[in-house]
């Protein structure tokens, strides 16, 4: 497969210069800690359904990732060919990212809840040759869906199945077999490994849009990163890391998978979110930090306190995804003691801004931090004019994390020629550097000639005891524009009428002219794997 990752060239001299490309791989993190810590607890993962908790040293997971890696080989794997993982938090998905950049395989994570229509797209795009797959994950059978989705995939070789019961299992391939006394197996995992500089990610938008697109990252781009926001958040070798947020995600394979092994800590995933397993599993490892969206952060904090529980190792709370209600920190920082920590980033570029540890508790409820070492953020006009402070416009960002391109698509990098990228969204930047995203820029409703303040509503909604999620969004109206509508699931058991939802919003003392014309409740809002609202999807059932 080749690749044309054409935004990294460009930028390598002065990042190498100013020090934001380490100019490493996690081949070199991960061999470090298996030589200074070998017997050190690396990976504790647990099973829903079966309870199992399989867990790992360094030393026993370099063995797993030698011998994955040796198997991938024998079925003919190598250098910048594409290997598809639509696995959940499971420690397979670990071992295998660690044995893809054994032998320099380019790694293509995939959301487990994506079914025929995503993969026949995704697969064929980035040209997969083999895909691991649980044969069952909460009740849906992946190995009938790929059996019927093979015959339109021409590259795709190997289907590779955990607990499966054929000759394709993971077991039978690639785990059990000791492949890595194979006598040809030293020269497999040193002959082919990728450089600082290759692409060693391909991971597809979430689709807030409903336009997926591959994006690229070489080891420079994901551990530029990692190396600032751990130092931001003082995050070191005796971090015990607990991850829940899909590592086929961003958000989890950066710091549930790589970051660990960057700081020489531990890992403790969860397979499927469960917020009273949640606790037990952070109480019994724990558990130092975590990162997640706004929904991990409300439920973890209403069953701390439901439950009369408590997560007393538990320092850090990284939440990015949705502005946090203030109401939510003030409970977390009750009910969980940890430090909620505001942040803002894109499949793109990973965590691009975060609030300080430093920081007083309003600074993540207000805004969604200040640009990480190595990467800036700027608020431009219609023609691309920077703005002051204060002023709300397009939000662009550039620097070291910012990914490679989009594959087979460099004419939608929108990234001009000084290197500044266009985010999507809408946001301000305040006198001291800190951003508050405002809005995606295709989610701007403007009533009458004037923009309805999206993120501020909704954000005055989410105080409401009935409402779980809020979402407003656009429709068309033939004297204003548009008008706006109101979308929420409610909490267990509450209701919620147009008529208490305009009451309340008047007691927050919201300017007239900014109240929603329509509510519409809903069991559930569509989300993305990480869990920001498809406003688009909230369009379509407007149409409807």
């Amino acid at each position: 497969m080749e690749f044309d990752a054409i935004l990294i060239p460009p930028r390598r001299e002065a990042m190498i210069k100013q020090g934001h490309w380490p100019d490493r791989t996690i081949n070199d993190y991960f061999d470090t800690c298996v030589a200074k810590a070998p017997d050190k607890k690396a990976l504790t993962a647990f099973r829903t359904g079966s309870e199992e908790e399989v867990s790992f040293t360094y030393r026993e997971l370099a063995a797993m990732a030698d011998r994955i890696a040796v198997g991938l080989s024998k079925l003919g794997l190598g250098k910048n060919d594409v290997l598809s993982l639509q696995l959940p938090n499971w420690w397979q998905f670990t071992a295998l990212y660690l044995a893809c950049a054994r032998i320099g395989v380019v790694v293509n994570p995939l959301m487990h809840i994506f079914r025929e229509r995503e993969l026949s797209f995704m697969l064929s795009h980035v040209r997969s040759k083999a895909i691991v797959i649980p044969k069952i994950f909460n009740n849906f059978d992946h190995e009938t869906m790929l059996d019927g989705l093979r015959g339109d995939l021409p590259d795709l070789e190997q289907v590779i199945v955990v607990d499966g019961e054929g000759d394709n299992s993971f077991e039978a391939l690639l785990s059990g077999p000791k492949w890595e006394k194979d006598p040809e197996a030293e020269g497999i995992l040193m002959g082919s490994r990728l450089g600082p500089d290759d692409v060693t990610q391909v991971m597809y938008t979430s689709g807030t849009t409903g336009e997926p697109k591959g994006v690229m990252h070489s080891a420079n781009t994901l551990l530029a990163n990692i190396l600032p926001l751990c130092e931001r958040l003082e995050l070191g070798e005796d971090e015990v890391v607990f991850m829940a947020s899909p590592m086929a995600h961003q958000t989890g394979f950066l710091h549930g998978m790589m970051m660990p092994v960057v700081v020489g800590g531990s890992a403790v995933l969860q397979d499927i979110w469960n917020p009273i397993g949640a606790i037990s599993l952070i109480r019994d490892k724990k558990c130092t930090f975590t990162m997640a969206s706004t929904p991990f952060l409300s439920d973890l904090s209403k069953t701390v306190k439901e439950s009369d529980s408590s997560v007393p190792s538990l320092r850090v709370f990284a939440c990015a995804g949705a502005p946090i209600p203030g109401p939510l920190v003030e409970q977390a920082k009750e009910g969980l003691g940890a430090k909620v920590i505001s942040a803002w980033g894109m499949t793109e570029n990973g965590a691009v801004t975060t609030a300080l540890l430093d920081d007083p508790d309003e600074r993540s409820v207000n805004t969604d931090g200040c640009p990480l070492p190595g990467m800036e953020v700027r608020v431009v006009d219609a023609e691309g004019v920077p703005l002051p402070s204060g002023a709300e416009g397009r939000l662009q960002a550039r620097g070291s994390s910012n990914f490679g391109g989009y594959l087979k698509r460099p004419q939608l990098n929108n990234v001009d020629d000084d290197g500044w990228m266009e985010t999507g969204d809408m946001a301000f930047v305040d006198n001291s550097g800190y951003i508050r995203i405002c809005g995606r820029s295709k989610d701007i409703i403007i009533r009458g000639g004037e923009n309805v303040p999206v993120v501020e509503i909704e954000a005055m909604l989410y105080k409401h005891p009935a409402v779980e999620t809020a979402a407003i969004v656009g429709y068309p109206d033939e004297r204003l524009g548009e008008r706006a509508c109101v979308f929420v699931a409610t909490s267990p058991g509450q209701s919620l009428t147009f008529e208490e939802m305009v009451d309340f919003l008047v007691q927050q003392k919201i300017a007239k002219q900014y109240l929603p014309e329509r509510l519409e409740v809903r069991e559930h809002l569509p989300v993305t794997p990480s869990g920001k609202v498809q406003k688009f999807k909230l369009r379509e059932m407007l149409k409807g």
